[in-house]
């Protein structure tokens, strides 16, 4: 059987509720679609379904690898220089003291453990009674520095002998069985490299000397051919002749070379023979700074703390027993080159 609807007009006058006219067709579906949640058997809404979530990709983890301890760089050996022994008891005589002996001196004695310092020019001590201090003591060793210090070391010392400061050693027979020497000059290479050095153009260079220094003036002669320059040598027996053969050679020279030999020279041959280069513009080299003031153009010196490490080495080889093996000069290696304006030291 079909139901229909019985439709009950709703009175206009009614508070709250609308009037037919306000009863729209939307109405209509939204009071059907009500009805029909509310039959037995209709269930609401039930969601859309979500397909599964597909199972994840298997993820590989590399694990890091172990750490590697660093390895400590290796350190490098430190070489540690051997231990000297103690140096014996050293007496040191000068000659007197003037700066050429009094310098050497001073830097010896800061080189050595135990020491006794003799000045034969004080007139209450005379060479006699300073060696006899000497050979009553404990020394192992004297250094004489100077031609008259060494002179009496040499002839009187008990213990083995190094002397310095001494040019002409040969005319006093210094080089004995127990007694040896260090040189009296500059390396001659550093004395000719500094000359190069200050004077580019010297081609001719003059050197007057006195009997005896075959050896050194051949060295010479060597090391100025290996640098282009012409030595001219002569040998004199005073100074008269010195200043005869310097007068004569000097305008033929791009420079002089003086040697210490005081037994040619005298300080007026040497005044006149530095005025005569300075008026013939001839550059002069000087053995020390004193002659500056004179009016050398230079000074090629030797160093006095040079002197005293070259003593000292010696003092060790005679004390370990090597004192026949030793030269009978030793040489040194440094310069000490002064203009009037500056001083410089060079190890050559």
């Amino acid at each position: 059987m079909l139901l229909r609807p019985v439709v009950t007009p709703i009175d206009q006058g009614k508070r709250g509720m609308p009037s037919s006219k306000n009863f729209r067709p939307w109405n209509l579906r939204l009071a059907a679609i009500l009805a029909a949640l509310s039959l037995p058997g209709c269930s609401t809404f039930a969601p859309p379904e979500i397909p599964p979530a597909p199972d994840p990709e298997p993820v590989t983890v590399t694990p890091s690898p172990e750490p590697v301890p660093a390895k400590p760089p290796r350190a490098e050996p430190v070489e540690v220089p051997p231990v000297q022994p103690a140096l014996p008891p050293v007496a040191i005589v000068v000659t007197s003291t003037q700066p050429a002996y009094a310098d050497v001196a001073e830097e010896l004695v800061a080189r050595l453990d135990q020491y006794t310092i003799y000045d034969l020019s004080d007139k209450s001590q005379p060479p006699v009674v300073v060696l006899r201090h000497i050979n009553d003591s404990e020394t192992r060793a004297v250094v004489a520095i100077g031609l008259r210090a060494a002179q009496s070391s040499v002839a009187m010392a008990n213990s083995p002998v190094i002397f310095s400061q001494v040019f002409n050693h040969q005319d006093h027979d210094l080089v004995t069985a127990s007694s040896r020497g260090v040189a009296a000059l500059a390396p001659l290479s550093a004395q000719l490299a500094a000359w190069q050095e200050l004077y580019p153009d010297v081609r001719r260079l003059g050197l007057i000397v006195g009997r005896g220094h075959d050896d050194q003036i051949a060295a010479a002669q060597v090391e100025a051919e290996r640098r282009g320059i012409e030595l001219r040598v002569r040998e004199s027996g005073s100074d008269q002749e010195t200043l005869y053969l310097f007068r004569r050679m000097v305008r033929d020279i791009d420079g002089f070379w003086l040697f210490p030999d005081n037994r040619i020279l005298s300080p007026r041959v040497l005044q006149q023979m530095i005025a005569d280069a300075n008026r013939v513009q001839v550059p002069l080299s000087a053995p020390n700074e004193s002659m500056l003031e004179m009016g050398a153009s230079v000074s090629l010196a030797t160093v006095a703390a040079d002197i005293a490490e070259t003593i000292v080495r010696l003092i060790r080889d005679i004390e370990a027993g090597r004192l026949a093996s030793l030269p009978s000069i030793s040489q040194l290696s440094e310069i000490r080159v002064t203009t009037r304006e500056a001083p410089r030291v060079a190890d050559r």
